[in-house]
């Protein structure tokens, strides 16, 4: 009686709890977030590092007041996800992608995510390709096998993993560029791509053109703007100074942003990697917002 009982009773009861188990954590994963409009966009943690290094609840605030709605956090400046995740809940922000290291991202997949679970994100992003000037093919290969190994690992945990261009990967090879045969060796199931377009326009690219290439490439965007009359090059590195207010520099956004509206795009993220991100910051999120506006008229 016992045994009929525990086999006809009990069983049923764990195969439904292990089901409800198993679909919630699905529903973590992939559905519990907000998918935020494009057109409302978020900022990168990067942009206020130093306010968050000395005051964390406080830069929140500072973030909330400005009128973001979400955040890609690249640090989580020594606070543990489930710390960040109730700080966030609080003033009723979202985390939407998570910044982690090439090493993290290929070699503690799971534990990235964990965190990225936790944080609520569902994007997962590398933006540096670890190698010794100047970066070549081999280290395209190499990247392109890693991603696609980790990338596979991330969507099947339900998360997006991208990859953040940073200038050097423009280097000239054979009738394209480093970047195009990033892309060709990369699996589009498991690997996508965060533009920054900063890090396109400093080695000499024009953003809307590569959008118009690629438009099913990419799933979020860096609005960051690059000093007119600079010249860079491909080492993905820049001085402060040739930062400037979004629309005050050579990107030209409202191109960029309209062909952004027919892409692949899920976020657009505002980064300043100045001193005066308190000025800054409402200038280029007044800036993008009144274009935008503009194109829903």
């Amino acid at each position: 009686m016992t045994d009929r009982y525990f086999c006809g009773s009990v069983v049923p009861v764990i195969l439904v709890f292990l089901i409800l188990v198993c679909v919630s954590t699905v529903a973590f994963s992939q559905g519990d977030h907000e998918k935020f409009d494009p057109a409302d966009p978020g900022v990168v943690s990067f942009t206020f590092r130093h306010q968050f290094e000395k005051d964390f609840e406080g830069t929140l605030d500072i973030i909330k007041e400005m009128g973001f709605q979400h955040i890609e956090f690249s640090n989580l400046f020594g606070y543990s996800a489930e710390e960040v995740r109730a700080q966030i809940d609080e003033r009723g922000l979202r985390c939407t992608s998570l910044g982690v290291s090439y090493e993290e991202a290929v070699s503690n997949t799971r534990s990235v995510i964990e965190r990225a679970h936790i944080l609520g994100a569902r994007h997962v992003r590398v933006a540096w390709i670890p190698h010794e000037p100047p970066f070549d093919l081999e280290d395209v290969l190499n990247a392109a096998e890693d991603f696609n190994k980790a990338g596979k690992v991330f969507r099947d945990a339900g998360l997006k993993f991208a990859y953040h261009n940073h200038g050097y990967e423009f280097s000239p090879h054979d009738d394209g560029t480093l970047f195009d045969v990033l892309l060709r060796e990369t699996n589009p199931d498991y690997v996508s791509f965060q533009m920054d377009v900063f890090w396109v326009a400093h080695p000499g690219h024009d953003p809307a053109a590569l959008l118009k290439r690629y438009p099913d490439r990419f799933i979020s965007m860096h609005l960051k703007d690059l000093k007119k009359g600079v010249e860079g090059d491909y080492s993905g590195r820049a001085p402060s100074r040739y930062d400037v207010p979004l629309g005050q520099g050579q990107v030209d956004f409202p191109e960029v942003l309209r062909l952004a509206s027919n892409t692949s795009i899920e976020y657009l993220y505002i980064e300043d990697e100045t001193e005066d991100v308190h000025e800054r910051v409402p200038l280029s999120l007044a800036y993008i917002r009144d274009l935008l506006s503009q194109k829903n008229d």
